[in-house]
């Protein structure tokens, strides 16, 4: 084994070498496939976020129902969903045009607008009993 004395300073940069081959060849094996079907490099024209999402979780429910290689490519599906969030990960990065999930109300109340309403429920109690009333809460 030789002595590797020579100087190269690595710190903060990412540790390129951690990724694993056998995953990045299964990734290459999925771009290949869309290369033929849809022409190289398609995918950077934009997909809105919704349907990289969408196809991601298609193929991790696949998985999931034990269905190991998509019957279209004959590739895996883990490699599909890595794929479509290589994708994904790209399109936030340089199209967040494209960002079109659902921003609507969320099914559980915020804590601020809770406190909110608490803070008027008690003026309202304090206005009803007068100022000096006292409002016990039940903790627990």
């Amino acid at each position: 084994m030789s002595n590797a004395n020579g100087t190269k300073d690595d710190h903060g940069k990412l540790p390129m070498h951690l990724i694993d081959r056998t995953a990045m060849e299964a990734l290459a094996s999925v771009l290949a496939h869309g290369r033929d079907k849809y022409g190289a490099e398609n995918w950077r024209e934009g997909i809105q976020y919704s349907r990289l999402i969408g196809a991601t979780m298609r193929h991790l429910h696949a998985l999931n129902d034990c269905e190991d290689v998509d019957p279209d490519s004959g590739l895996l599906h883990a490699s599909h969903a890595m794929a479509s969030l290589m994708f994904l990960i790209w399109m936030m990065r340089f199209r967040p045009d494209l960002d079109d999930r659902w921003r609507g109300p969320v099914l559980m109340p915020k804590v601020e607008p809770m406190a909110v309403a608490i803070e008027d429920d008690i003026a309202e109690i304090a206005k009803k009993f007068g100022a000096n009333a006292r409002v016990e809460q039940d903790v627990g």
